[in-house]
């Protein structure tokens, strides 16, 4: 029976009892600050069982994708040192919320176990609750008496609270569970030791595969259980031991939930897979072959690899599997990509999500395995050199300092390093590095921050009023100020009581402008070159000299931004607004920003998307965006929403912002763009007048970045962009068609390279029959060592192989000044090599030392370049004596 078969089997069968088939919940969980991912099957339907929620049915029944890689539920230093532990895995379950209870989830289970899937009755154990004196539990009599005429007494086994009670949480949903637990092993052992003494030992051929929750109490917050009014079943039943089980393997690994993906291994690798424990080929390709499918999902279901939560779990899974690719199978490129088609088409009928996005996924794969490759040769090599070190002092502690540097320099996540040592027969400082780590961060505050002097206090404020929605002057108070020295050299920060001033948040940078206030029997002018945020401080920052006289005052001031600055920034934020939407609309709702600028010259947004934005797709969302400004749409603005209201809204939030409880919100058209944002925007995007792109480019993996214009920098950028066609109509005589024009001259330039290339190839083969004519014989193989003209190295390479081609044994040194570059080339003959020792890199770097440069290449061929032409006699004069 295959694993595609073995998975139908058990949802037809409780199909035809009535259960409601439903869907997997994403990998990543959903709304749930407990959880950062699903790591049970029971996960999504949490609160029906805390009665926060109706389930769509009674009777439900799924397989659900489960991830156990951190907190208390953490599998991964077992993957692929034993038979069943994985990262992800799959959890077959069926519920029952109110409905049926533990006389139908026991005969059920039973029946599907050994009806269905034909397991031998006499390999199987289960277990009940043997109570608890100290919750005042009682011992679960009812599961007892009705497994007793199914199995018999000697097949059932009392267990603890520890394994046969299952509890949501502190409080809350909790009851007896009945565990199956099947015994695998061949029937000599079986007949050395029962089964029933395996069970809960952790033996890998003795192991649970179904465990029947029977929730009937609930737990109060004094500890007490009070029976609940309405009883639940929920069952969890491991996919891949299931499969191992009924097709008769000995390890999950062995079965087809993994054998296509080891096949590909395999085929990649040149290495054959044995199955061994212990070999640590095999340890690779099983940890590969279980990582593969926790990061091709958790990509397939939204989750980013990155530097953060559940996006760096993501990255250390994918990097340990990178790194026992390249340390046990020799993979020095990409390869764990090319293992998502195999994956996708294995489980497209029940995850569809990774078949239908596995370009993105494998492209998403494949370019943070290349990043994490370019800095892992280098940091194994420290690695082994740290490792050497130790065992010469006899310590067996790599420190923190060290573990840290491997993180921050080589991007080894502290637990990768933990394994690579202990593989050594080492540990690590864990405390150590937090130390450093700590360290660092401290060290980043520090150089980020000034060196600030203390707040002059000249009015007590509750807080800054923010005006710049509204206004762009203002009449305020100075409430303090302070005089910092830093990088940029004197500047003087000052906090009003209210302002106009727009404080840099959200991309959108601050505002500049200028503060007026009565000094005598002027007006002075406080000149502000930018506004932060400092908490909840607007700081108006100046880099004028000598204010003190003018800030201790206590004049009343008048805050005036810069208004066409101001016009010009909102053009470009709302014209981020508009793209954004743009993007979604044409490239696909993962589209999210991750960062932006929004400046008066011109505005950068960084989204998520896994491709190159093609020229099609980037006119399209331009059109887009420019079709929206003609509309003239006017903004909706709506201040102090609740943020569930927002929600409900549909407004997107954006990257970086923290919102509170009452938000504001940005809308263009409910039905185009609808954004949670603190920034200024136009009050019509008919004011933004033009849109035009500048760039689209890569940031990180998985986050592009376009650059654009608007308005007044747009109409500059078309009007350039026409001057520069007219100058090349004008230069090309070619008034209408440009285009035309330029093809013309590429095929003219086409066909003399052609005619070039051919005549070079003439004269190479005049200087290769010259060179024949010069060949000489020492000890058994040819020798030439000549200076010769060629147009380019790649000639000189090319003369080197042909000679070699027409000559036995050929042992040469050539030399050419190419457009006063010094090149020299070196070929071996086998014998040199084998019985001289001598080895073309090595010749060719002795050489290449008379022309003030360096080289290198294989034992058989080298070349090299330098800066001196005026060595190459001497260098070819060396070549001659070292050949003979």
């Amino acid at each position: 029976m295959t694993s595609s078969e073995i998975r139908q089997h058990f949802l037809d069968f409780f199909r035809s009892k009535n259960h409601l088939i439903v869907q997997s919940a994403p990998l990543v969980a959903k709304n749930d600050p407990t959880l950062m991912f699903n790591n049970s099957g029971m996960a999504q339907f949490k609160d029906f069982f805390l009665g926060n929620g109706t389930p769509p049915a009674k009777r439900v029944a799924d397989t659900q994708k489960c991830l156990r890689v951190s907190g208390k539920h953490n599998d991964l230093e077992d993957v692929g040192f034993d038979t069943y532990h994985h990262t992800m895995f799959e959890m077959l379950g069926n519920w029952s919320f109110g409905d049926y209870f533990k006389k139908e989830a026991i005969t059920w289970a039973w029946e599907l176990l050994t009806d269905i899937y034909k397991l031998p009755k006499d390999r199987l154990y289960v277990s009940v609750f043997e109570g608890d004196t100290k919750d005042n539990v009682p011992f679960d009599q009812e599961a007892w008496d009705l497994w007793k005429p199914i199995v018999g007494e000697d097949r059932i086994i009392l267990g603890n609270k520890k394994d046969n009670f299952w509890e949501m949480g502190d409080t809350g949903p909790c009851g007896p569970c009945s565990e199956i637990h099947v015994d695998l092993r061949p029937q000599s052992e079986v007949n050395l030791k029962p089964g029933k003494e395996l069970v809960n030992a952790d033996h890998p051929q003795v192991v649970e595969i179904w465990n029947l929750v029977f929730m009937q109490f609930n737990r109060k917050a004094d500890g007490s259980l009070d029976p609940l009014p309405a009883r639940h079943v929920d069952t969890g039943m491991g996919f891949e031991r299931l499969c191992m089980a009924i097709q008769g393997k000995m390890s999950n690994y062995d079965t087809d939930v993994f054998t296509h993906t080891i096949k590909v291994i395999e085929e990649l690798s040149g290495i054959t897979y044995t199955g061994s424990q212990r070999e640590y080929p095999d340890v690779a390709m099983r940890v590969i072959a279980d990582h593969i499918r926790a990061v091709s999902f958790a990509i397939a279901d939204g989750l980013v690899p990155s530097n953060a939560r559940a996006g760096y779990v993501i990255r250390r899974i994918l990097r340990r599997a990178v790194r026992y690719g390249y340390s046990y199978l020799g993979f020095t490129e990409p390869f764990l990509t090319k293992l998502v088609p195999t994956l996708a088409l294995q489980f497209a009928d029940v995850f569809p999500e990774l078949n239908a996005q596995r370009d993105f996924v494998a492209t998403v794969i494949r370019e943070e395995e290349a990043a994490f490759l370019r800095t892992l040769e280098n940091g194994l090599k420290l690695l082994d050199k740290i490792t050497v070190d130790l065992e010469k002092t006899g310590k067996t502690v790599i420190d923190g300092e060290t573990v840290f540097e491997l993180n921050d320099t080589f991007g080894f996540p502290v637990d990768l390093t933990a394994l690579i040592a202990r593989e050594k027969g080492f540990s690590i400082d864990e405390s150590g590095f937090q130390k450093s780590l700590q360290l660092q961060k401290e060290r980043s505050r520090k150089d980020a921050s000034s060196a600030t002097g203390d707040w002059t206090e000249l009015h007590d404020i509750d807080g800054v009023e923010f005006l710049g929605y509204d206004q762009t002057e203002a009449e305020a108070r100075i409430a303090k100020y302070r005089k910092v020295q830093n990088k940029q050299g004197t500047q003087y920060q000052i906090v009003l009581d209210r302002t106009p001033f727009y404080a840099e948040s959200g991309g959108q940078i601050g505002d500049t402008g200028v503060l007026e206030l009565q000094s005598g029997d002027q007006i002075a002018v406080i000149h502000i070159a930018d506004t932060k945020k400092e908490n909840d401080l607007i700081i108006h920052i100046s880099n004028d000299k000598n204010l003190e006289e003018l800030l201790d005052g206590h004049a009343p001031v008048l805050a005036k931004i810069d208004s066409a600055r101001r016009i010009a920034i909102e053009d470009n934020h709302s014209a981020t607004h508009l793209l954004h939407a743009a993007l979604r609309e044409v490239l696909g709702k993962h589209v999210g920003q991750k960062g932006s600028y929004v400046g008066p010259d011109a505005l950068r947004f960084d989204f998520s998307h896994f491709t190159k934005v093609t020229d099609a797709e980037l006119a399209e969302v331009e059109r887009i965006v420019n079709e929206k400004i003609r509309e003239n749409i006017p903004l909706n603005e709506r201040r102090n929403v609740p943020i569930d209201e927002a929600r409900k809204l549909g407004a997107m939030a954006l990257f970086g912002e923290k919102y509170g409880d009452f938000v504001r919100v940005i809308t263009f058209d409910p039905n185009y763009s609808v954004e949670l944002c603190g920034g200024t925007h136009v009050p019509a995007t008919g004011q933004i007048g033009l849109f035009k792109f500048t760039s689209e480019g890569s940031v990180s993996t998985g986050v592009r970045r376009i650059e654009a214009v608007t308005a007044e920098k747009a109409l500059a950028l078309l009007n350039e962009q026409q001057a520069t066609l007219d100058q090349l109509k004008e230069l090309l005589k070619a008034p209408k068609d440009v285009v035309k024009a330029v093809q013309s001259l590429l095929d003219e330039r086409s066909q003399l390279q052609k005619k070039i290339d051919a005549l070079e190839s003439e004269k190479l083969q005049q200087v290769k029959t010259g060179l024949l004519t010069k060949v000489q014989s020492s000890n058994g193989h040819s020798v030439i060592v000549e200076r010769v003209e060629v147009p380019s190295a790649d000639a000189l390479k090319q003369l080197a192989y042909d000679l070699k081609a027409k000559i036995d044994n050929l042992a040469l040194v050539l030399g050419s000044d190419i457009n006063g570059k010094p090149q020299l080339a070196v070929m071996l003959p086998d014998n040199l090599i084998k019985d001289k020792n001598l080895h073309a890199g090595n010749l060719v770097k002795e050489l290449a030392k008379e022309i003030r440069g360096g080289g290198g290449g294989q034992p058989f061929f080298a070349t090299a370049g330098g800066t001196d032409a005026n060595g190459l006699d001497r260098a070819l004069e060396k070549g001659r004596e070292i050949l003979g």
